[in-house]
């Protein structure tokens, strides 16, 4: 929720439409902070010219109802959604999403008869109309975000600090770590990017925009962050920041231990299969353990002729005897033999900066 979009005003079309309580059905699309009407081909290409339009302050307001279901079917190519209709009191119906209905009764009563309780406003999350309850927990918060995309107040590229932390248009924290060149495919960019980093359950990302205008809503710390040298680390080791350089790869023999580790047992009882690895040659095969402890890799048969019609009974190659394996496989007895005979080896890339991208497990 704390995403929405609460714009000041919103600009109402109408179609007459048939099992509402006014006659009118609306398509509802609103202003945004730049006072640029969003949505509008498509409004106009919806609405009944022949019925005046509204503009309407998106302020608070109590005495909305809920209708009926709308939508909800599928007739071949023909098919609609489900939506929910709302009586706006101030005499015209709109639909909703089943998600935003659930949230509406999470956070507001409906009675019978009288209809939701308590007031409320038009959101946006994306393209999606959404109608917000006032009294919804983080409701201030999200006024507060909202108050922020519509000052004139903005950030720009002169005001942004390293490691300082800046709230964005969608209700993210973003980290500012500099400006630096992208790579995409091992081709820079043409220009310099902002580079930003965020944090979440997994462990945070990195995102880059070409410029800061309009993205960013508020400074939530001036600080250098603690870990800024930790993170900037991490930044380097992408292949997005520094690109890939095929010719530092190193081949590097794997360990007795590494081997035993990469095919340890999963929770489900079985071994992690397969794991490739690269051989003095170059080449790569793919190793597995069996359930017998095992080791053993396969690779296609040079001999191979599958046994049709016309070989049947006999054979095409002079005599000799037709393998019609289509893989020979090689096995080995232990991890000791696999370190001993195969001579397994990872390879290790580097960027161009020097720093390791990946160790080839």
């Amino acid at each position: 929720m704390t995403s929405f979009f609460i714009p000041k005003r919103i600009n109402v079309g109408y179609q007459e439409r048939q099992g509402t309580y006014t006659g009118k059905l609306a398509y509802i699309i609103y202003f945004d902070a730049k006072g640029k009407l969003r949505k509008e081909a498509s409004w106009d290409g919806w609405r009944n010219k022949e019925i005046d339009n509204d503009i309407i302050e998106n302020e608070p307001m109590e005495g909305f109802v809920l209708n009926k279901k709308a939508g909800g079917y599928s007739t071949g190519w023909n098919h609609r959604q489900t939506y929910v209709r709302v009586y706006d009191p101030r005499g015209f119906e709109f639909e909703i999403t089943v998600p935003n209905l659930l949230y509406i009764l999470e956070n507001a009563t409906s009675t019978k008869g009288k209809g939701l309780e308590g007031k409320f406003v038009y959101g946006w999350d994306g393209k999606d109309l959404v109608l917000i309850p006032c009294d919804a927990p983080d409701y201030q918060e999200l006024v507060k975000l909202n108050e922020l995309r519509h000052s004139e107040k903005k950030i720009g590229a002169r005001d942004l600090k390293v490691g300082a932390t800046y709230r964005t248009r969608e209700n993210k924290e973003w980290i500012y770590m500099g400006k630096f060149d992208e790579y995409r495919w091992g081709e820079k960019k043409k220009k310099p990017q902002f580079w930003f980093y965020y944090r979440n359950d997994d462990d945070g990302g990195f995102c880059t925009v070409a410029s800061v205008s309009g993205k960013l809503v508020e400074v939530v710390s001036e600080d250098c962050v603690a870990d800024y040298a930790d993170i900037f680390d991490k930044m380097e080791c992408r292949s997005n920041y520094s690109p890939i350089d095929d010719t530092k790869d190193e081949f590097i023999p794997y360990t007795l231990e590494e081997i035993e580790k990469a095919f340890e047992l999963t929770q489900w009882g079985w071994y992690k299969n397969p794991s490739c690895v690269y051989v003095k040659t170059g080449n790569q095969v793919n190793l597995r353990k069996g359930r017998d402890g095992r080791f053993y890799y396969e690779y296609k048969n040079p001999n191979y002729n599958p046994r049709n019609y016309w070989n049947r009974y006999s054979n095409l190659n002079d005599g000799k005897e037709v393998d019609d394996r289509y893989y020979l496989r090689v096995e080995f007895e232990s991890a000791e033999e696999v370190i001993e005979k195969l001579k397994p080896l990872r390879k290790r890339k580097y960027l161009a900066n020097g720093k390791i991208y990946s160790e080839g497990y």
